[in-house]
């Protein structure tokens, strides 16, 4: 998996996930996708998802964990950006194209990790300039 990361900046973990993704699932998940672009749990500033699933419970034990704090975006919101991997599956589910990768894009960060899914989660990791 390339990335523009490189090692500078804070990351933002944009979250799509089934209800009842485990705290172990996602993190396991989140961890190997950093790994691949050399990056720590450490450099995540924030996870970012659609606002129906802040109160997750797999997602607020991540977070909770990692002190990192939870966005959520309504779907309207997401579904105003152009993700560049939509989903027509994600659309009738939550009412937009994209969570992960378009709730990286609200924050006004740099895509560095397009969509990625792994089991019931889908991840997208973006760097703030």
């Amino acid at each position: 998996m390339g990335s523009a990361w490189g090692g500078g900046g804070r990351l933002v973990v944009g979250v799509g996930a089934r209800a009842g993704v485990t705290a172990e699932e996602l993190t396991a998940a989140v961890a190997e996708v950093l790994a691949a672009i050399g990056a720590g749990m450490d450099s995540v500033e924030r996870l970012v998802t659609v606002a129906a699933k802040v109160t997750e419970p797999g997602i607020l034990a991540v977070a909770d964990a990692a002190g990192w704090p939870i966005v959520g975006y309504p779907a309207a919101d997401l579904a105003a950006v152009s993700p560049p991997h939509p989903s027509a599956v994600v659309h009738a589910a939550v009412g937009t194209p994209s969570v992960a990768e378009a709730a990286v894009l609200l924050t006004g960060a740099t895509l560095v990790v397009p969509k990625s899914s792994s089991g019931r989660i889908t991840l997208a990791v973006g760097v703030l300039s």
